[in-house]
């Protein structure tokens, strides 16, 4: 029996998406997803993120940080992160509606509110085969 892994950060982007990236090619069945109630991404200062809907393609994402500021965005790195998300699947998807793809037997987090919010969830589904580790690194060999 092969084994369901879900990869679950704040905006499925940076490293559930890192993580999904490295476990796919590792052949395993993986997904990714976010907790947020939106997408952010860093902006120009902290006090301007830029904010997108769960749903968004990253083409679309990639698209509008190369509109507003090429030369930030790549200095920052966000335009090869989106770039490689692109290659890994076409949007980001939230975890709270993530019930019609099924049970996970792992589900790794990356930070401690993001892994406080699945065991919340996990509680209202009441999911018995769901296996919750917290992971601040990853490492595939």
């Amino acid at each position: 029996m092969k084994l369901r892994h879900a990869m679950v950060c704040a905006s499925n982007q940076n490293r559930s998406m890192e993580a999904h990236a490295l476990l796919q090619r590792q052949g395993l069945d993986v997904s990714s997803y976010g907790t947020g109630s939106h997408v952010k991404l860093p902006g120009p200062s902290a006090r301007e993120p830029n904010v997108y809907s769960f749903g968004t393609p990253y083409r679309t994402m990639l698209e509008d940080l190369i509109k507003k500021d090429p030369e930030l965005y790549k200095r920052n790195g966000l335009l090869q992160m989106l770039k490689r998300n692109l290659g890994v699947k076409e949007a980001p998807q939230r975890w709270q509606d993530n019930a019609a793809d099924g049970a996970f037997d792992v589900v790794f987090t990356f930070e401690e509110r993001v892994f406080d919010m699945v065991i919340d969830d996990a509680c209202v589904w009441e999911q018995l085969l769901l296996h919750l580790f917290q992971r601040y690194t990853l490492i595939v060999t």
